[in-house]
């Protein structure tokens, strides 16, 4: 049984959607500029949870939302002399960019936010009707003494929220805590997008985008809302309220998900701190593989710290295992199996087998970090083999294939083989003879050529492995 822990009730429950498919919400970036890696760790390990989700067999519908309507983009868009939506729609582009450079393709529907300014006006117009808004100086508020349950998400009371929390000085508000759902348009500042609406032209607040898009695409109630830590409160606290408010039905959501922090030397990666690294930058000196396995090689919930001192040792570790797979390769063309047998039947019950411990790690709230550690001690084991010249039988090797396929088609962590070119083999062939005629300066000149043309040659007792670098 796949356990989640829900941020709601903070332990891990069984995993009981309400039907199928699982109707699954993340929150999506505010696109004012690129994405940084704390994005990439969010959104990276939402990609591997949908993706172990379908695997098991659940359809899983995936929602994300784009905020392109918010402060950030206005303030930004003035900075560069560019209107706001023309800003968020390039930065919108350069974001599913950047998620395809990481191999974040399991999102079902994007939701930009300007499109839902319908459904966001009518939800607030029910808040109003219901008591839970008002209309004060041209904006609308959520009146959260109106929702007794404000806080519960978050873990704090009204009484502790107005102590510890603070708020901007609008004059508008009834309570210090009460947040926008429609903000009126600015004086004298004719390049802030706004709508026609009952209380004049203005636009959404932040939380009411979210609700208005998962009502219109999901409906009232839905099994699955993640996003960062760090949007617990006030962002999902405010969410929940308006939702349950709204439709009168709870739980609005049935499992909150959240990654933890990326750090850099302790301190929480941002763009207002200005310690943050683009997921463009982190590319031009490292795998998109290398990125997403050390994303994994932490728990989501868990803090994250980066430093390229971390992310070496994970491309390192996708190297050794891009040599491990070359190494079978070898064995599978020159038909040198041997009489090792490995369990990796799914139906083979048995505590060393890898399916069952890397399912076993997965169903108990996705724990990447002991998933991949039973991957990394199948490839141990069976280096063991090939070094005690005892290779896996046939049928074996097969089925390590299989389970490469099968994690890697989840985790990200490979990139596809590609067919070494002839040109580059009959280079390898000429280092391998002159190795065995004992000509060492010569076969060292012929591996700096081929590295210098992409390609990394190493040795093994069963002859040689070249893969790119």
């Amino acid at each position: 049984m796949l356990r989640v822990y829900n941020t709601l009730i903070r332990k891990k429950e069984d995993f009981l959607p309400r039907g199928s498919p699982v109707q699954f919400f993340v929150c999506g970036p505010t696109v004012y500029s690129r994405s940084h890696i704390g994005h990439a760790r969010t959104y990276i390990a939402f990609d591997v949870i949908a993706k172990y989700l379908r695997t098991e067999g659940y359809a899983v519908q995936y929602l994300q939302n784009i905020t392109d309507i918010d402060d950030k983009i206005i303030n930004r868009a003035k900075e560069l002399g560019v209107p706001p939506l023309e800003l968020s729609k390039k930065e919108t582009e350069h974001y599913f960019a950047d998620m395809r450079s990481i191999g974040v393709d399991s999102v079902s529907h994007y939701a930009p936010a300007s499109n839902y300014i319908p459904e966001i006006i009518s939800q607030i117009e029910r808040l109003i009707k219901k008591g839970n808004g008002y209309e004060a100086g041209g904006s609308v508020y959520f009146d959260i003494s109106s929702f007794l349950a404000f806080g519960t998400l978050s873990n704090q009371n009204l009484k502790a929220l107005q102590k510890a929390t603070r708020t901007d000085d609008d004059p508008n508000k009834k309570h210090a805590h009460d947040f926008v759902l429609w903000r009126s348009r600015e004086k004298n500042n004719s390049k802030e997008p706004t709508w026609e609406s009952p209380w004049g032209f203005g636009r959404p607040g932040w939380h009411i985008e979210d609700t208005a898009i998962t009502e219109k695409e999901f409906g009232p109630q839905y099994d699955v809302h993640g996003g960062g830590i760090e949007l617990v409160f006030p962002h999902h606290e405010a969410e929940r309220a308006q939702a349950e408010a709204v439709s009168e039905k709870t739980p609005f959501v049935r499992y909150w998900l959240h990654t933890g922090w990326v750090t850099v030397k302790g301190e929480k990666m941002s763009k207002s701190l200005g310690n943050f690294i683009t997921i463009e930058e982190i590319l031009k000196k490292f795998s998109s593989e290398a990125l997403r396995l050390l994303m994994l090689q932490t728990h989501y919930r868990s803090p994250l710290e980066y430093s390229e001192e971390h992310i070496t040792a994970g491309e390192n570790r996708v190297h050794k295992l891009k040599e491990f797979r070359a190494h079978l390769r070898i064995i599978q063309e020159k038909n040198l199996y041997g009489t090792s047998r490995i369990l990796l039947e799914v139906g083979e019950e048995n505590e060393t087998n890898p399916v069952v411990k890397f399912k076993k790690a997965m169903n108990d709230d996705f724990n990447t970090p002991l998933a991949l550690s039973t991957f990394d001690s199948l490839v141990s084991d069976t280096n063991e083999l090939l070094a005690a010249k005892n290779p896996p039988t046939q049928e074996s090797i097969a089925k390590i294939f299989e389970f490469f396929e099968y994690v890697n088609n989840i985790f990200g962590i490979l990139p596809a083989e590609i067919k070494i070119p002839l040109e580059i083999l009959q280079l390898a062939e000429e280092r391998d003879t002159m190795r065995r005629d004992q000509k060492w300066n010569e076969a060292d000149k012929i591996r700096d050529i081929l590295l210098v043309q992409g390609f990394v040659i190493s040795d093994t007792t069963d002859g040689f492995i070249i893969i790119p670098k």
